[in-house]
């Protein structure tokens, strides 16, 4: 995690403090005995920050002062907020393992759960994964997310759950034919399987519906109602088709809720480009890479140095094929548990709804295929420091 380590002097301290780069990087100071609690955090200006906790203390202040309880300095320099934000997470939660995510701060992101697993599924609003197994979430239910606050996930959640016909009560069913049922089914809008108002298979196929909306961003949805317009049309049914219409007007508002970062959990694997990390050091050109993060099912690896330009051996290699090859040479990442991908989701959604977010993300499609053209163009829009690409609502 930290690539740098000198050791503090006081009597020699401008020397020390020449030798670091004035650079972003993530820092741990520790003193004399290995077992003291480190002081650790993040800054824009590495050299700056060490002398104004190290330099000899200045009367009357109350400035904290460390120039005579640290031995030794260990950094990472880092290229980017995010990749501050993720080393210093690492450095935490090592150093810290009791403490570190109230130190961050870390807030898990919400989440529309589809429980799959229950006899008749619904869908809620939790901010919990299921177990982890290997490399996949062992779990029938599925997630989606990550969304900016629990209030946006749950109206998206019910503007979309209009629809259909799932069911929204939250108890475990026990269908009676006797059972009043609920103000949905009395408004036809749900199946009411709570007392056998349709058969499980019918439920089911509705349930598949709503999974189908979810893992296609609305797509699946909006084709349905698309050719049962035209059908309707073409049969010159046009009140019917003049419904679907304004069925598809009311749809447009509840998608556009929906954004670009919110995928169904386990299936979303993404690239996030981000400037790399200088070296800073004298008579050395600015090395011409970006860094490049993967985000598998929620988990983050990297940074991954990937160079613009590519040596004598890679000439003869299309950029898609130098970065399929430098994503494959990084696996993805293996959260030991279910807490550890819930917070890598925490940093990624506290990235992704920044509103001065530096850096873009690049999502794979169903196939798992990247969008390889886009990502060759985002590459280049971050090393130049350009904005990044708006795509069409």
């Amino acid at each position: 995690m930290l690539t740098e380590r000198i050791e503090f002097r006081p009597e020699v301290d401008a020397e020390v403090f020449s030798g670091v780069a004035a650079a972003p990087a993530v820092f741990l100071l520790r003193g004399e005995d290995a077992n003291s609690e480190p002081y650790v955090s993040k800054t824009a200006n590495l050299r700056r920050r060490l002398q104004r906790l190290l330099s000899a203390p200045e009367e009357r202040t109350k400035r904290l002062n460390l120039r005579d309880r640290v031995r030794w300095i260990e950094y990472t320099l880092t290229g980017s907020d995010f990749e501050s934000a993720f080393v210093l997470y690492q450095v935490l939660r090592a150093s810290f393992p009791k403490t570190y995510a109230n130190r961050l701060r870390l807030r898990f992101a919400p989440l529309v759960k589809l429980h799959l697993e229950n006899e008749f599924p619904r869908a809620s609003i939790t901010m919990r994964l299921g177990r982890i197994s290997g490399k996949r979430i062992s779990t029938k239910n599925v997630y989606y997310g990550p969304f900016a606050s629990r209030v946006a996930a749950e109206k998206f959640m019910n503007d979309a759950l209009d629809f259909f016909k799932m069911r929204r009560c939250v108890e475990d069913l026990h269908p009676d034919p006797k059972f009043p049922g609920c103000v949905y089914s009395e408004m036809k809008m749900c199946l009411a399987p709570c007392f056998r108002g349709c058969s499980d298979d019918e439920y089911r196929a509705e349930v598949v519906r709503v999974e189908n909306f979810l893992d296609s961003r609305g797509e699946s949805l909006k084709r349905q109602m698309a050719a049962e317009r035209e059908d309707a049309s073409a049969k010159m049914e046009f009140e019917t088709a003049a419904a679907i219409h304004a069925r598809l007007d009311k749809l447009t508002p509840v998608l556009q809720q929906l954004p670009e970062f919110v995928r169904r959990i386990d299936q979303s694997h993404a690239v996030i480009v981000q400037k790399c990390v200088q070296k800073f050091l004298q008579k050395s050109a600015p090395s011409e890479s970006v860094a490049l993060f993967r985000v598998d099912s929620g988990a983050i690896t990297g940074p991954f140095e990937f160079p613009i330009s590519g040596g004598e051996h890679t000439k003869s290699q299309s950029m898609e094929a130098r970065i399929q090859a430098a994503l494959a040479a990084f696996p993805a990442a293996q959260p030991a548990s279910a807490i550890e991908r819930m917070e890598h989701l925490a940093i990624l959604k506290r990235w992704c709804y920044r509103g001065t977010r530096a850096g873009e993300i690049f999502f794979a499609d169903p196939k798992g295929e990247l969008p390889m053209r886009r990502l060759v163009r985002g590459i280049g829009r971050v090393y130049k420091g350009e904005a990044p690409e708006i795509l069409p609502a």
